[in-house]
């Protein structure tokens, strides 16, 4: 039996993602993901870009242009040592909805991974918000080619 994916949410991340919502109010945010391969299906999050416009009460629109620079700096910082740093997928916010992906989210993840150019094993989506009592509530849903999507597990630091 497969091991669940893990993912580490440091606490900066978690402040980063807490202050850019805040700041959205109901508008829907997101960015993009890079982070680090630290165990057998067991990843950090080190890094996320995070983007401010391009998002309504109940839909987010990804801009290319908002990662590209970003994902470029992050791999030469890491030395371009992709089995261990890389892209690990997309977050955004569902402030007004349930934590869980819409069609248009599994569409746009599932292009991600079946795309022969993206040349990625898997990405995952985390789905954020702040819940009534302040405290960030998200889900992890990791995304294979030709594969179910499945949940992962949430680990905050």
């Amino acid at each position: 039996m497969e091991k669940i994916m893990q993912v580490l949410i440091p606490s900066k991340i978690v402040h980063q993602i807490i202050t850019a919502l805040n700041l959205a109010k109901k508008r829907e945010i997101g960015g993009i993901m890079m982070g680090e391969h630290i165990d057998e299906n067991k990843f950090r999050i080190n890094e996320i870009t995070i983007q401010t416009h391009g998002g309504t009460l109940s839909s987010f629109i990804r801009s290319i242009k908002d990662f590209t620079e970003p994902l470029r700096s992050f791999f030469n910082r890491t030395k371009h040592e992709y089995t261990r740093f890389n892209y690990l997928g997309e977050w955004h916010s569902h402030q007004n909805f349930a934590l869980i992906p819409s069609s248009k989210d599994t569409f746009t993840m599932e292009e991600i991974v079946m795309d022969p150019e993206s040349n990625v094993n898997f990405a995952i989506l985390l789905l954020v918000r702040i819940g009534q009592s302040g405290y960030l509530e998200s889900t992890v849903t990791l995304y294979q080619p030709g594969r179910k999507n499945t949940s992962a597990e949430i680990i905050y630091e």
